[in-house]
This record gives C-alpha cells, sequence and structure tokens, in this order.
C-alpha cells in the first residue's frame, strides 16, 4: 500500500513569507505559525484535536537551529543529503519536546500485525504522527523547490509495524528520529550513527518509487518551497 500523503495545508497559506522556505523556517515567528497550520490541518483531516505549547515549541525550534548550524556543510554537493538530515533534526528536537498534546480521548491501541492494514498510524502515535507529518512536509517542499525533485513518501510511512518500532526505539535513542524519517521519505537510512550528517556517495541514492497521490491540502504545497538546507 502506499504511503499516507501528511497533512497539512498549503505552505503558502501556513505563513505568508516572500522568503524561500528553507530560509522562512529558520525565522521562530514562521515556524510556530506554520506548525499551528499543520496542527489545524492535521485535526481536520482526523478529527483529532491538539494543543500545541508555544513555549516548548519554541525550546524545539531553538535545539534545532543549535544542531542545524552545528553540522551545516560547506560542500554545495552535499545540500540535498543536509535537507533530508536537517528534517529529521527538526523531527527529533519536536519529539524531545512534545509542544502538541491530543486533547480528546486516546484510542484503543490497534494489533501490531493487522492483515488488512487497517491499523492507522496517526491514531497509533497521534502527536508522533503529527510531528512526523510537519517535518516531511518541509523536507518534501524543500526538496521541490530547490532541487526540482517531486513530492513522495514510501510505502514504509502507512506500515503500523514500522511505527510500534519508531515510537519504541526513540525512547531509548531519539536520534533515530532521522533514520526513520529517512526510511518513511524513501531514502537509505543510517542506522548505526543517525545523528551525525554524513553524505551519500555519488549513485547510492536510491530511485524515487512511484509517487503516491498526495491528500487534501498536502498536494498543494509547491506554492512556497525550501528547507533548512541552507
Amino acid at each position: 500500500m502506499p504511503g499516507p500523503a501528511p497533512a497539512s495545508p498549503p505552505l503558502a497559506a501556513l505563513a505568508p513569507s516572500r522568503l524561500p522556505l528553507r530560509k522562512a523556517i529558520r525565522r521562530l515567528r514562521w515556524f510556530i505559525a506554520s506548525f499551528h497550520a499543520q496542527a489545524e490541518a492535521a485535526g481536520a483531516e482526523t478529527g483529532m484535536r491538539f494543543a500545541v505549547d508555544d513555549q516548548a515549541l519554541s525550546a524545539a525550534f531553538r535545539d534545532w537551529s543549535r544542531d542545524f548550524e552545528a553540522q551545516k556543510p560547506n560542500a554545495p554537493e552535499a545540500r540535498r543529503d543536509y535537507v533530508g538530515f536537517a528534517a529529521g533534526l527538526m523531527l527529533r528536537a519536536l519529539l524531545h519536546h512534545a509542544p502538541a498534546q491530543r486533547l480528546d480521548p486516546a484510542p484503543h491501541d490497534p494489533a501490531p500485525h493487522d492483515p488488512k492494514g487497517a491499523a492507522d498510524p496517526a491514531r497509533f502515535w497521534p502527536e508522533g504522527f503529527l510531528y512526523t507529518s510537519y517535518c516531511m512536509t518541509m523536507r518534501l517542499a524543500v526538496l521541490e523547490q530547490e532541487f526540482n525533485e517531486d513530492a513522495q513518501v514510501a510505502p514504509a510511512l502507512a506500515e503500523i509495524r514500522h511505527w510500534w518500532s519508531f515510537k519504541e526505539n526513540v525512547r531509548e535513542d531519539p536520534s533515530l528520529a532521522i533514520a526513520f524519517l529517512d526510511m518513511f521519505a524513501g531514502d537509505e537510512a543510517n542506522w548505526t550513527a543517525p545523528g551525525f550528517f554524513a553524505p551519500r556517495p555519488a549513485g547510492t541514492r536510491p530511485l524515487p518509487a512511484p509517487k503516491p497521490p498526495l491528500p487534501g491540502a498536502a498536494r498543494n504545497r509547491a506554492g512556497t518551497g525550501g528547507d533548512a538546507g541552507s
């Protein structure tokens, strides 16, 4: 089954900015406004409501900005791979500071092995799916604007067994969030040292899988472009 696309509004509607997304996302005010818009879009698509703590969200932004600058490469040929890594750093920071909380009663945990694939990752782990959706949306949009790559997600994003593993493993090693986001995006993941940036050798990046349709407003994302890539 193709993976579910991130639930998100068009990037142009997240927060007005004349900057490309890779620069807009580096601004705290835009980051907060766009995350709130993502949470509202996710709630509209799933029927779940989220409360967002702006203080925790700001702390996540500060940690991400620090980590982003610490490993930012100088080589132009490393920029594409750093887009994905930077999105993973953002996911790690959001998971650590946990700025969102689902307001509705928690759903019953689905069975880890659902033969019909009916288990929904968004309901299994609402906050984790929200953070992942936000970071994936930014990642895909930046790659599209900066590198003319078609947006895509991997089938793994829809598979509940990966979400069980994701939720369990990031508790022990938060940096594994970077590797899981790569896997969900269809890129080769670094499971050994996920917290350290290493550009992929030329020719080793997997070929894009057929792009699944992006439901909701996520498919209209192309209006604003860019990542934290430079």
